[in-house]
């Protein structure tokens, strides 16, 4: 029911901010020329045109490559990205082991993480965040989806493990 309920929730918001809702949107966009145009034209449309909050402009820009498949050559989904660095003063191999089974998300991420830490398995927590290990290579990196039912895409997480120096 909490599933529903925030999603009704979201279509209710873009609905009220801008009058149209997410399909009403998308549709917009496609009969000027769908993604081809770029996001710098379906961005100043949007402003220019359409008088949106630079906030909703993005958002629903961003919401409109998701839904149409848009990705880009590495296969990652085109959109805006977050990269967030954090030094740790521990050797590569712990660093990597905290991230690497259940136990360890549990400091990461929510609690009562259920995972197997390897190519293709899921794992799932208390907070209702699932997943998909898309890559796991020991002592260099985890790339896994971070889905949960209060957003409407899976985000896609790199975790790079580096010693100090190796940049």
């Amino acid at each position: 029911m909490q599933v529903n309920l925030k999603a009704e929730h979201a279509l209710a918001e873009v609905k009220a901010a801008t009058g149209k809702d997410w399909e009403e949107w998308f549709s917009i966009l496609d009969n000027r020329g769908g993604i081809a145009q770029g996001r710098r034209s379906i961005g100043e449309f949007l402003y220019k045109e359409c008088k949106l909050d630079p906030w909703w402009c993005a958002t629903i820009n961003v919401e409109y490559e998701a839904a149409r498949g848009a990705i880009e050559k590495d296969g990652r989904a085109k959109g805006y990205m977050i990269c967030v660095t954090k030094t740790i003063t521990a050797p590569v191999d712990k660093a990597y082991a905290a991230w690497a089974s259940a136990e360890g998300l549990n400091q990461w991420f929510s609690t009562k993480n259920k995972a197997e830490v390897s190519d293709g398995e899921r794992y799932s927590n208390a907070d209702g965040d699932t997943g998909v290990f898309k890559r796991v290579r020991k002592n260099k990196d985890l790339r896994f989806t971070w889905e949960n039912p209060a957003h409407t895409s899976p985000s896609l997480v790199d975790v790079v493990f580096q010693g100090q120096g190796k940049r």
